[in-house]
């Protein structure tokens, strides 16, 4: 094996070799992002409290928490191309650990909302851990790579729900009162992003053959990184019909984990009378279905595509989003704790299927710009949680509506992605005489 190459298999329990190294550091990296992006949602009783937040205001917090993510991954993604994921990583977790441990500065609505903005930056981390997983492992694997290093990320998601409000009472129980404890328990994640960012920038490379700047490196790259190649494949990437219909579809399945993520503990909390600790451990149950939804999704995409293609990933892709469309309209009009917990498990299994079922099949549109496409299909995905925000900040409309309206919006989107051919050729690569005449 030429270990200066991409890994064509996946052994998650390896540690040794570029590769694999960077396999573990990137995924725990993405899992200590989502401390600091939703580690506020399940200290919401307590913030929404200590600040007298109304629901709108709660709503605007968590259209916030997606919205500014959306510019920040179009960004990221080119830098990746261009800059490299290792500093790219590295600069998003010093910048994005200031807010995280200065939100406890705000004292009303307004400033709250600044810092929740700025926090919503983090969640960039997803397109540099799906660039950097894919650069170090071989097209038959890559799949099953990202979907296993973006479901362990997103694992921090729900691990938060639960871990958050244990911190939260720990801090309590040292004679703080819950509105000191809250913004003391926000200083823990931020330093652990700025751990990261040391880790990262350390025992990471950009490729299995170094760091971008690398003569051999940029040999990898494929020689495109003047700004006329960039500008063709750019336009050639936005121009693809399957870039906006993978984006739509992010839209729906990671669109709709984090927005559930921001609003989860606070649901369980009003709906079924319960502490924010019980209401964080339900929640964290949504979560927690990371550490194998996510996963299967892309190996039972990279099972179907090695059968039937590209053509295979999609129609496997359109059929999980329906039946996520299928289980949330379910979550929506349970009646009763346990079928809230039934449903939901069942619409969060086939969400995170779809959110590995997208991302198998992202590096294969045009593997001249992974990184651009990551960041729009991911932008996608935020764009997606901005909209259902909206629902959630309505005074005529309950959050048990939301989620039926939601939940209809994604299996009608799931049978129109019937309609669109993934596997389709389309040319790449700049020409001769479009670079003569960029």
């Amino acid at each position: 094996m030429n270990v200066n190459k991409p890994l064509e298999s996946l052994n998650v329990f390896r540690f040794n070799g570029i590769q694999m190294r960077t396999f573990h550091i990137t995924w725990f990296t993405f899992f200590v992002c989502f401390f600091g992006w939703f580690g506020l949602a399940p200290l919401m009783p307590a913030i929404r409290a200590d600040l007298g937040l109304t629901k709108p205001q709660v709503g605007n917090t968590i259209i916030a928490a997606v919205s500014a993510t959306i510019f920040a991954r179009l960004l990221v993604g080119k830098l990746c191309d261009t800059w490299g994921p290792r500093k790219t990583y590295t600069a998003l977790l010093v910048l994005g650990s200031l807010p995280v441990m200065l939100v406890g500065l705000a004292h009303d609505y307004t400033t709250f909302l600044l810092f929740r903005l700025a926090i919503g930056t983090i969640g960039a981390s997803f397109v540099i851990t799906q660039f950097h997983t894919s650069m170090m492992f071989a097209p038959k694997i890559k799949g099953t790579a990202n979907a296993v290093a973006g479901g362990w990320g997103n694992l921090g998601g729900g691990i938060t729900q639960v871990a958050m409000p244990l911190i939260m009472a720990a801090i309590v129980g040292l004679g703080y009162t819950k509105p000191e404890a809250w913004r003391l328990a926000m200083v823990v994640p931020g330093v652990m992003m700025l751990i990261m960012a040391f880790v990262y920038y350390r025992f990471t490379k950009d490729t299995p053959n170094g760091n971008y700047g690398d003569s051999s490196v940029e040999l990898e790259k494929g020689g495109y990184s003047a700004n006329k190649g960039e500008k063709i494949i750019f336009g050639k990437a936005i121009s693809d019909v399957r870039v906006w219909a993978l984006a739509l579809a992010y839209g729906c399945c990671f669109g709709m984990e984090i927005t559930f993520d921001g609003v989860a503990a606070l649901y369980f909390f009003d709906n079924f009378k319960m502490e924010e600790t019980q209401a964080g451990f339900w929640a964290m149950l949504f979560g927690g279905m990371n550490i194998f939804a996510r996963a299967l999704g892309g190996i039972v995409a990279d099972k179907v595509g090695n059968k039937y293609g590209m053509r295979g990933k999609g129609i496997l892709l359109a059929s999980m989003l329906l039946l996520e469309g299928l289980g949330v309209i379910l979550f929506a009009q349970a009646g009763s704790l346990p079928m809230a917990i039934a449903s939901m498990l069942a619409f969060a299994l086939f969400l995170k299927m779809s959110n590995g079922g997208t991302y198998a099949i992202v590096p294969f549109v045009n593997p001249k710009a992974v990184g651009m496409i990551s960041g729009i299909v991911g932008a996608g995905g935020n764009v997606g949680g901005m909209l259902m925000g909206f629902l959630f900040k309505s005074q005529s409309i309950s959050y048990s509506q939301a989620f039926l309206y939601i939940g209809c919006i994604v299996a009608v989107v799931g049978v129109l992605l019937f309609l669109v051919n993934f596997g389709k050729a389309v040319v790449i690569e700049p020409t001769e005489a479009e670079l003569q005449t960029a």
